[in-house]
């Protein structure tokens, strides 16, 4: 971030962390556990919401980092494991990019039957997190921190943004930021639970659902594309799979361009109107507590990159928790898995390199076109054998052991959750709602 306000961090060690092995061991553990107990259908009235092996790993991962002062020592998994974790996740969620990209490549005859839709459901996203949550930001006295907690869901480039905007020690930064950490610590558990809970009400087409999955976060994307995906035939999930990844490519590369542009300043014209009306409640004369966030705590270790052999170990992890979980969680034998998991490791690792030498190449995005081309049919002679072999990971199979990771993410973050207050808490996760609701609506208008 280029931010002044923004903290800078010291270079950390390039040894591995200690008991670095228990860290690997308890990401594969969880994923193989969670696989085996598989989904589990909780009734809800008339309908039901699917708790899936990703949120399993997820709730495990961080439950053991969060108390690991509370386990046996060898157990525990403290502060440098947690941190190192969260870098191997950096590399981690590039094999999403790459699998969204290769799935897209294949199915690309069903994204054009859909084209109007993707080209304006950034409309939706965007604005649908306004229309929700800054009414309500306004009526609960929250004041300026609205802005930056009501223009987009708050993942990194809307903290850039905001940084380079107002300076996230400002009252908009301290909105964003409390969003970000919201979005961190509950955004995954509570995007599939909504995704789920809207799915069971058969209101909106299964492809719009898909499509509002893809809302600029590849692991919210994945939360919400698990209950939405559960249940469909093969070549099915595959296209709403392709649906919600170009989705999401869409709102990370033109969405940041729109949030900076036209939602943010959208945001602020409309809270200048709302906030004399909207803020004359009880509730206003009580100070929001974000106004206590220290930045500087918690980006801690945000600007920390994974150096190639940190990447390496990721991509290894990951093909050990992707073959597993093919293995167990859907019947795929592991010599059948690993063929597709090397060729996406491979597309990672060149795009790694690639940016070591062209240092302002965008790496999600030449990753995911460069996917998108290598299984386009008849792009070239191995596309189909290429796509054969890739349909061979399952995506949720990807998820489990990604979220598995992300769970120290998690537990990094629930002290400063803990600070920020009910009221802002609510206001981020109306905004995610708004986000998927909103861009799920503007492909229901194209079907």
């Amino acid at each position: 971030m280029s931010d002044a306000s923004t903290p800078s961090h010291a270079a950390t060690s390039t040894d591995f962390p200690p008991k670095l092995w228990m860290l690997l061991l308890v990401v594969l553990v969880a994923t193989a556990v969670a696989e085996w107990i598989g989904p589990i259908s909780i009734p809800l009235g008339p309908a039901s919401i699917v708790i899936l092996p990703m949120l399993m790993t997820l709730f495990a991962t961080t439950a053991l980092a969060a108390w690991h002062a509370r386990f046996p020592a060898w157990l525990q998994l403290g502060l440098p494991l947690q941190h190192y974790a969260d870098k191997l996740l950096g590399t981690a969620l590039l094999l999403f990019i790459v699998k969204l990209g290769l799935m897209a490549g294949y199915s690309i005859e069903a994204l054009r039957k859909v084209g109007w839709a993707l080209a304006f459901q950034e409309l939706g996203h965007a604005f649908g997190t306004m229309v929700l949550a800054l009414p309500l930001a306004l009526l609960l006295g929250i004041k300026r921190e609205a802005v930056g907690a009501t223009f987009s869901i708050g993942r990194e480039t809307a903290m850039v943004i905001i940084g380079q905007r107002y300076g996230l020690q400002s009252a908009e930064g301290r909105g964003v930021l409390a969003e970000y950490i919201t979005g961190t610590v509950l955004g995954t558990v509570y995007l599939s639970l909504l995704a789920s809970a809207v799915a069971a009400t058969g209101i909106f087409d299964i492809r719009s659902l898909a499509m509002g999955a893809g809302i600029g976060s590849g692991s919210m994307m994945a939360a919400a594309l698990g209950p939405i995906t559960h249940g469909q035939s093969p070549d099915f999930v595959r296209e709403l799979t392709a649906i919600a990844g170009a989705a999401n490519l869409i709102a990370g590369v033109v969405g940041f361009y729109f949030a900076a542009y036209i939602t943010l300043p959208a945001c602020s014209w409309l809270y200048t109107r709302l906030e004399p009306v909207l803020g004359r409640t009880a509730i206003a004369r009580r100070a929001p507590s974000t106004r206590d966030l220290d930045v500087a705590a918690a980006l801690e270790g945000e600007d920390d990159r994974p150096t190639l052999r940190d990447s390496l170990l990721a991509l290894a992890l990951m093909a050990a928790g992707i073959i597993l979980s093919n293995w167990i969680g859907h019947g795929i034998a592991p010599l059948q898995t690993l063929p597709g998991v090397t060729i996406m490791a491979c597309i990672v690792l060149a795009g790694l390199l690639l940016k070591q030498l062209v240092r302002k190449l965008p790496l999600m995005l030449f990753l995911a076109i460069g996917a998108t081309l290598v299984t386009i049919p008849e792009g070239w002679p191995l596309a189909a054998r290429t796509a054969e072999l890739i349909n061979q990971v399952q995506f949720m199979s990807i998820t489990t052991t990604v979220l598995a990771l992300a769970g120290f993410a998690v537990a990094r973050k629930l002290p400063m959750f803990r600070r920020l207050g009910w009221r802002i808490v609510i206001v981020s996760l109306i905004a995610a709602t708004g986000a998927f609701i909103g861009s799920a609506t503007i492909a229901e208008l194209f079907h």
